[in-house]
């Protein structure tokens, strides 16, 4: 165990400790994707409370443990991943019904997402259990936030988590098709033996900025953003930026301005030249009509650029 972390302690013991921890509760807990700092006071006081901790493997979990000075005999860990999820499930709500509290843990980041936990929880939330989220890391809300792909959604917010796409060719052909059916911003997960295929499925999107978040929160973290007909080249480019596991983020497409968007912004343009922006939005309504919020919210797109005249009535 690293000294900073025997500090740690000592601080989550501080802060989370005054807290209830109600026995027969299924703690999911998140862990970090890669920098084992980005774990959470709350999350290093209940790992050290639990009577089992149930993970998606057993020898990662006793190492992640042992790095910050939690000691937890081999019997307090239970194998619970994606191969034996229903049956384990059984032994958790058993151990819950006795009253333990029960922490589980994925490999890295939050279970239930891309990893498994999704099962358990709905297995102990169809007993009559309670099951509790601890918050912390996420491979998708990490790239995500460094990329600013959710701000340029044209006319729809949020995004689209699609995790690993279907390896076979015709099935991820048609996937690839659906993406670009898709306004929102849509997230993948690949696999580093896997990214430069993905990287060709994804050229027919052709210009639309595909970003590449891999080894996140590690040493050799890399985000870049390029057009997704140039993804490929790119990763070909160099050994290195095939390794890691990869999150992909697929930017919106570009909105298509419709006959009638165009006609409202030209009418706009002519009119805010000549008129006080509220007066001109409201000839412009009764002109073209369109929605006069919508045509109020284009006139100040259309004077932060420089297209209208710069007035203060608003």
């Amino acid at each position: 165990m690293s000294a900073s972390f025997a500090s740690a302690l000592s601080a989550a013991r501080d802060a989370a400790a005054s807290q209830h921890y109600p026995q027969g509760t299924l703690y999911v807990v998140a862990t970090p994707i890669g920098n084992l700092a980005d774990i959470t006071l709350r999350a290093l006081h209940v790992l050290q409370l639990a009577d089992t901790i149930a993970c998606e493997d057993t020898r990662h979990t006793q190492s992640l443990l042992r790095a910050y000075g939690i000691d937890k005999a081999g019997a307090q860990l239970l194998a619970v991943h994606q191969h034996n999820e229903a049956e384990a499930s059984d032994g958790v709500v058993e151990r819950l019904r006795a009253g333990q509290r029960v922490a589980y843990v994925s490999d890295a980041g939050t279970p239930g997402v891309s990893d498994p936990g999704a099962r358990l929880a709905h297995a102990v939330a169809a007993a009559g259990l309670r099951c509790l989220p601890l918050p912390g890391a996420s491979s998708v809300t990490t790239a995500l936030s460094a990329a600013g792909a959710v701000a340029h959604a044209p006319g729809a917010g949020g995004f689209l988590f699609a995790g690993f796409l279907p390896t076979r060719g015709a099935e991820r052909s048609a996937a690839v098709q659906a993406l670009a059916l898709e306004p929102r911003c849509v997230v993948l997960l690949e696999a580093p033996h896997r990214i430069e295929e993905l990287g060709r499925a994804l050229a027919v999107l052709g210009e639309r900025p595909v970003t590449l978040a891999r080894e996140l929160t590690k040493q050799f973290e890399e985000i870049t953003t390029h057009p997704a007909s140039a993804l490929a080249q790119w990763l070909g480019g160099n050994p290195q930026r095939a390794r890691g596991e990869f999150v992909v983020l697929v930017h919106p497409a570009q909105a298509m301005e419709s006959d009638g968007d165009a006609e409202g912004r030209r009418v706009l343009r002519l009119l805010l030249a000549e008129l006080p922006l509220k007066t001109a939005v409201k000839v412009a309504a009764d002109l073209t009509g369109q929605p006069r919020n919508a045509l109020y919210e284009l006139a100040l797109q259309l004077r932060r650029e420089g297209d209208g005249a710069d007035d203060t009535d608003q």
